[in-house]
């Protein structure tokens, strides 16, 4: 493990309001991103007309898809980061922000900067981004709109990173334990 006596750190902490508030902006774009490709392939087919068809059955399995969405977006943060620990996944905890019931998963062990990247935007990738791209390629609209959920579910994460945009990414990071966000460790 790097001994960080030689590094500055600094705390980088995301407003979960903000953060709230930057998912619902954000609506628009990926909505524009996403619906308007599905719409240009499948507007023959009159199937664009039901991609909000979430009411009755389809819309009680979309609720529990979400449902169960969400601690996999957390078990990815956490397998993923896990893998650059000298711990594994001993050093990963799951968890929720009282203050917005907001749910986390909180890596134990301080990790470059690429990697923790890496952890955060994997759920946006694998749950997000690839569903909708799926989705729009195959003509799937309940696919479409989990892939469309689970990219606003990411906006958390896209914030934490943006913020890491202009670190060194082989410099360090370590989870913040009880905010959204973390410490950077750069050397002095």
């Amino acid at each position: 493990m790097e001994n960080f006596e030689h590094y500055n750190k600094e705390q980088k902490v995301v407003d979960l309001v903000w953060a709230n508030i930057f998912g619902v902006v954000m609506v628009i774009p990926v909505a524009i991103l996403y619906f308007i490709p599905y719409y240009l392939i499948w507007s023959f087919s009159g199937s664009y007309l039901k991609v909000m068809d979430s009411f009755g059955l389809n819309g009680l399995f979309l609720f529990f898809c979400c449902i169960i969405g969400i601690v996999v977006h957390e078990l990815i943060h956490g397998i993923t980061w896990s893998f650059f620990t000298e711990k594994g996944f001993k050093s990963i905890k799951f968890g929720i922000l009282k203050k917005m019931l907001t749910p986390y998963c909180h890596c134990n062990e301080p990790l470059k900067i690429k990697h923790y990247i890496l952890g955060a935007l994997m759920p946006l990738l694998l749950l997000g981004i690839i569903p909708a791209l799926l989705a729009i390629i195959f003509g799937w609209r309940g696919v479409l709109l989990f892939g469309f959920i689970f990219t606003l579910t990411a906006c958390g994460d896209i914030l934490i990173v943006w913020s890491l945009r202009k670190e060194n990414k082989n410099d360090y990071v370590e989870d913040h334990p009880s905010e959204a966000g973390c410490f950077v460790y750069r050397k002095k």
